[in-house]
């Protein structure tokens, strides 16, 4: 596991996910959200969508969380290992709504500069309906890579913690 692309609705843990692993595995993450928007929540263009996750996949050891649909297939293909963090829809919807409360006076670490933590109808409709409209794209697109990829679902915050906790129990082993 050096490639590692982590996929999932809003609010499926993706960036706290995320920085667990890279801690537990040393390797750094970046954060789609960081790097794909400018100050106001101004998206970048494809082209520097395209570019900035070219020179991230070039990388040697990576862990890049994100769903960016237009752009996912570059990242699963250049990943060795993908983590689908595949939660219920309401736990994700509340963990929206307690994201927005947490960071309503402080930046989100995982956000670009300038870009305060909000909630629309349109984001908080597009978590409601991730597993009906998203999911089985993902899905399909990870069958299609399964001979090739190692790919992890997680479909539980235990599940979740449980997979991170029996990483760190493998690498003690290996030192």
């Amino acid at each position: 596991m050096k490639k590692i692309a982590i996929i999932g609705s809003g609010g499926s843990g993706k960036s706290t996910f995320s920085r667990a692993l890279g801690k537990r595995l040393g390797i750094g993450v970046d954060h789609l959200d960081a790097l794909l928007w400018k100050a106001g929540w101004e998206p970048t263009s494809r082209t520097e969508q395209l570019e900035i996750q070219q020179q991230l996949t070039q990388k040697e050891s990576w862990i890049i969380d994100g769903n960016y649909n237009g752009t996912l297939e570059l990242r699963l293909r250049a990943a060795d290992t993908i983590v689908f963090l595949d939660m219920p829809r309401i736990l994700c919807l509340y963990r929206v709504l307690k994201r927005r409360w947490h960071y309503r006076r402080k930046p989100r670490p995982d956000m670009a500069a300038g870009c305060g933590e909000k909630i629309t109808f349109e984001f908080l409709k597009w978590v409601w309906h991730y597993p009906n409209t998203k999911r089985p794209h993902v899905l399909e697109m990870l069958e299609g890579l399964a001979g090739e990829k190692t790919i992890v679902v997680l479909d539980s915050p235990r599940k979740a913690e449980t997979f991170l906790e029996n990483l760190s129990t493998e690498q003690q082993k290996h030192r």
